[in-house]
């Protein structure tokens, strides 16, 4: 719902649409194109890279829906680029390979320079600890060098832009925000090898199914003629192109809007990653016209037990309850929207529409949806968030996030497990701690809290 990172969260996050069933171990048609790397709670970081072009690091989230469960681990691997192993590994798959219709040829050339990639482990490996707040997030996901960049890109893009808009019936300022929180604009695509990338994650065994699966995807875009190996490059998790799909969403959203006979989305022009994306959007029942969100100004009293996904209701019913718009004004009709409070009582407040959630299908994160969001206004000529947020706040650490989980749990207010995600469960168990202690109970996830919890 930046980045692509993120506090966050950030998927992602799928089977070959119109090409019959899903590959073994591949996930189904209703998920997100790119892949997991952590929680859906926060946004995994961009390259350092974006920070000297956007003034600040991009945490991206990568996560999707719904979530393949973790893999046992299938071998203990060790961070060495001369690992045997991992040819061993090499040589079983390309059997199980074949016998999925990769030919062998494909196979070969696309093996023939794969290397066992350290850097990509120690990222896997490293990501649990990097947590931001959603301001901090929306400081750089709207920051005035993405805005102005944004605005740039309308403009040089604008032919292109308007016909995808026109086509698929998505605002050309969503796909450009899009773009923005994945790539800066396709400044920054990556350049790891996808195919390496992916056979390095497999071997790892952490996530051995799912990563399998995107690598015979992978193969498979190779052998269609798409691109080739050496043109397959993307980030360290498998994500490509202008706006980072895995292998699995590209067979199965991906589309040749330039009418080349390709689906490029890794080269200079953005025209197919761009298309691909207003396709994807659609594909998930994107509503032309309708925000994702707007902020909101709730009134002194309000039952915060409403401020749920679970609660939907008309603008009019929500200002017959004393909510209004940002600027004190009445709430138009977009048709029904819940409230979502992302920081707590104390920051700012929405209410999101079904747009929400198609963006959400791009990546679970509420940082990155908001982000995405609040880009989009931002390039339509859109102000800045009104509230401000409880700023004094840190993020919890994964290992904070669940001792609060082990914490509530053992007061009785089950979270369901103990995996530091703070999801639709440990929400609801954080607003029945809240109530009993005579708090607000708006379900934010704070050090305050989990200091009460102690």
């Amino acid at each position: 719902m930046i980045s692509a990172a993120v506090t966050m969260t950030i998927a992602v996050l799928v089977a070959q649409a119109g090409h019959g069933a899903p590959l073994p171990g591949q996930m189904g048609p209703e998920q997100s194109p790119r892949p997991v790397l952590r929680d859906a709670q926060e946004p995994a970081s961009q390259p350092e890279r974006i920070a000297a072009i956007e003034g600040a690091r991009i945490d991206r989230v990568t996560a999707q829906r719904p979530r393949p469960r973790a893999e046992a681990a299938e071998a203990r691997v060790t961070i060495s680029s001369k690992n045997t192993g991992f040819h061993d590994w090499i040589g079983a798959f390309r059997g199980r390979a074949l016998a999925q219709g990769i030919d062998a040829s494909t196979f070969d050339g696309a093996f023939a320079q794969v290397r066992y990639n350290t850097d990509v482990i120690q990222r896997d490996r490293n990501q649990s600890e990097f947590t931001k707040t959603i301001w901090q997030y929306l400081d750089s996901a709207a920051s005035d060098t993405r805005i102005a960049n944004g605005r740039a890109a309308l403009e040089r893009h604008a032919e292109l832009l308007d016909r995808i808009e026109a086509r698929y019936g998505v605002e050309k300022e969503v796909v450009a925000a899009v773009w923005g929180l994945e790539s800066a604009y396709g400044a920054f695509r990556g350049s790891t090898p996808i195919i390496e990338a992916l056979a390095t994650l497999a071997y790892d065994g952490r996530r051995g199914r799912f990563f399998e699966a995107q690598l015979v995807a992978a193969l498979q875009i190779v052998q269609s003629g798409d691109t080739v190996p050496s043109g397959m490059t993307g980030s360290w998790a498998g994500a490509m192109g202008h706006t980072q799909f895995i292998p699995t969403s590209y067979l199965a959203y991906a589309v040749d809007f330039t009418g080349d006979g390709k689906r490029d989305i890794w080269s200079d022009n953005p025209a197919d990653a761009l298309a691909s994306t207003a396709a994807y959007l659609a594909r998930f029942g994107w509503t032309e016209g309708q925000p994702w969100g707007v902020e909101v100004i709730l009134p002194r009293g309000f039952d915060y037990a409403l401020a749920s996904r679970k609660v939907k209701r008309l603008p009019s019913q929500w200002e017959a309850l004393g909510i209004r718009g940002a600027d004190g004004g009445p709430l138009a009709d977009h048709g029904k929207a819940s409230v979502l409070l992302p920081a707590g009582a104390e920051g700012a407040a929405f209410l999101i529409f079904d747009n929400f959630g198609v963006i959400e299908r791009y990546n679970t994160a509420d940082a990155y949806v908001i982000g995405v969001g609040h880009l989009s206004d931002r390039l339509t000529g859109a102000g800045p968030i009104r509230a401000d947020w409880p700023r004094g706040d840190r993020a919890l650490t994964f290992a904070e996030r669940k001792e609060m989980q082990a914490l509530l749990s053992r007061r009785g207010h089950d979270t369901q497990g103990v995996d530091g995600k703070i999801g639709p469960l440990t929400i609801e168990a954080i607003r029945g701690f809240q109530k009993t202690a005579g708090l607000v109970p708006d379900g934010y996830a704070s050090l305050r809290l989990l200091e009460a919890l102690r």
